[in-house]
């Protein structure tokens, strides 16, 4: 009898059983004068001594401010600094932090301040183009006019005010410097007090998801969900106290703040900052300059590295390890990144926000085959299954939604008991939304988003099938696959395609050779060739955005 695709990762690696900041000052107290934090385009660098000096004077400050336990605290900025120090602060005080993605405009900040109740905001004065400032004062236009501290907006009544980062910020906004100088009104005792009485299962952080319609849900994360994924995640990659991370990726998401983050904190590892956004010259600096072993990525970002013109002029054998996810990872790019950046033991890892976020990670021992072709096995203390529409257990080689449980499933969504309950059942699986099968060894294969799978004239089509084949062409750097409707045949392939720098391929030449190798339903009818996809700021493809353009732009609104 073929046996069911449900697996339960190791049982003999004790979860930490800590709060965030109780296993900060662990780390600190072992490891005083080592490295913990560069960030490089600040010009700033901190030992675990000097760092813990920063975030217990900013928690003393945001006590001083009447931060209470329970109370959101947003952070809206590119990485930096701040952000990290906030991050540990806010842990330690009990606030629960609310991610505020950089690229959010006044409409997406109203709804993020509105929903979670935020009573403080830590905000930069800029990024790119947005002016954060201007933002939050026409959204809430008595911020430029009271006293710091002493907000009344009707429109967010459990606002209370906003520090900037900026140096001199606006009225109304209080400075960084001023907030900390608060600190000396709240003793270490004090502090002591508020961290000893916090537990592992409060919630400590709101993430809100980007979906692809309605507004986003914000995930609800404890201590124990966090603190313990980046833990595990960082025992997969045997992280330890000499390991030097670059960490290109946000902070306001999982990749940035749990698995950098709390996965170095918890391995004394040293953290990097290359940049405030993803630049892959700087990244790649970073890496041979600060003789970077591990180095985070999505499969964009590496891309980007790879076929960057400067690259051969930095040193990169100083790569160990790392970590592919937060997308499709390409085999193609895979194996480039193994022979070509010397990062033999990179690892693949799989997730979403409200599984705090890894469920599924290859190892360093498996063999390339496994690390190129599958997002790895359930994760310690965790459990992974694949069901079919009613519910069942698929055998394993059968392609069905994959669903997880364990302690990393989110506390739920926030304010949200309806789409909660839609996303974890009663028995504390939560399903992910994602097609997988399950191999009899327990490795997982993401054959695709359950809504981006295409049906064509009664064939089921996965999309990331596709992008794997596409990628075995020479000239194809990047390539990403959606169906779009169609009278015929109900759905119709696209293939956004981009090419290597100095290649070139026609659409008639790249399906010709299609042809010759893939089932004739599986070629695309459509190809555009572009330089970029559409993205969120985490590097994630807006399939949907691409499915909009594609209708409006490739057929006019019609197909078939």
């Amino acid at each position: 009898m073929t046996q069911p695709s449900y697996t339960q990762g190791q049982q003999d690696k004790p979860l930490l059983s800590q709060c965030i900041g109780d296993a900060f000052d662990s780390t600190v107290a072992r490891f005083p004068e080592r490295e913990a934090l560069v960030v490089r385009h600040q010009g700033l660098r901190y030992t675990w001594r000097q760092l813990a000096a920063a975030v217990d004077q900013h928690a003393r400050a945001l006590i001083a401010l009447g931060v209470q336990v329970g109370d959101r605290l947003g952070i809206w900025a590119p990485n930096c600094a701040e952000w990290c120090i906030t991050q540990f602060a806010s842990a330690k005080v009990g606030a629960i932090l609310v991610n505020i993605n950089p690229a959010y405009r006044s409409s997406e900040l109203d709804y993020a301040l509105s929903q979670s109740g935020c009573r403080w905001v830590i905000c930069a004065d800029s990024f790119k183009t947005s002016d954060y400032h201007a933002m939050l004062v026409s959204l809430v236009p008595g911020l430029g006019k009271g006293l710091p501290g002493e907000l009344s907006c009707e429109r967010l009544p459990e606002l209370r005010g906003v520090v900037s980062l900026a140096a001199h910020p606006p009225g109304g906004f209080i400075a960084w410097p001023d907030l900390q100088a608060k600190a000396v009104a709240t003793s270490p005792e004090t502090l002591a007090a508020r961290q000893a009485q916090l537990r592992p299962s409060d919630p400590i952080n709101i993430q809100y998801t980007s979906g692809t319609t309605g507004f986003p849900k914000g995930a609800t994360l404890s201590h124990h969900n966090i603190l313990n994924n980046g833990y595990m995640v960082g025992e997969s990659l045997g992280l330890n106290e000499h390991d030097r991370m670059v960490v290109p990726v946000p902070l306001y998401h999982c990749f940035g703040m749990v698995m950098a983050n709390l996965g170095c904190m918890t391995h004394a590892s040293t953290l990097i900052y290359p940049s405030d956004a993803f630049d892959p010259l700087a990244t790649l600096r970073a890496v041979a300059e600060e003789k970077a072993t591990a180095l985070y990525g999505v499969p964009t970002m590496f891309i980007a590295e790879l076929d960057h013109p400067q690259r051969g002029e930095f040193d990169l054998s100083s790569l160990r390890t790392g970590i592919m996810a937060g997308a499709t990872c390409p085999i193609e790019v895979m194996r480039r990144v193994i022979d070509e950046m010397h990062m033999a033991q990179v690892q693949i890892a799989y997730g979403m926000t409200e599984t705090s976020p890894v469920s599924l990670q290859t190892g360093a021992d498996d063999d390339l085959e496994r690390r190129v072709t599958s997002v790895g096995r359930t994760q310690p203390q965790l459990e992974s299954k694949i069901i079919d529409a009613q519910g069942n257990t698929v055998a394993c080689g059968e392609i069905g939604e994959l669903c997880t449980r364990g302690y990393s499933v989110m506390l739920g969504y926030w304010n949200n008991p309806k789409a909660t309950a839609e996303s974890i059942d009663g028995d504390g699986w939560m399903h992910t939304g994602d097609l997988a099968v399950m191999d009899e060894a327990g490795y997982v294969r993401i054959v695709g988003r359950s809504k981006d799978m295409i049906i064509r004239g009664g064939e089921n089509i996965y999309p990331r099938e596709l992008e794997e084949f596409f990628f075995t062409h020479p000239a194809v750097a990047d390539v990403q696959v959606i169906g779009i409707p169609c009278s015929r045949y109900g759905e119709e392939i696209v293939a956004w395609v981009r090419l290597h720098p100095g290649h070139s391929v026609g659409e008639d030449a790249l399906r010709e050779w299609a042809r010759a190798r893939i089932a004739h339903f599986k070629v695309p009818r459509y190809f555009r060739f572009v330089d970029e996809f559409p993205m969120t700021v985490t590097g994630k493809v807006q399939k949907f955005r691409m499915r909009e353009i594609s209708i409006e732009g490739l057929v006019g609104g019609k197909s078939g």
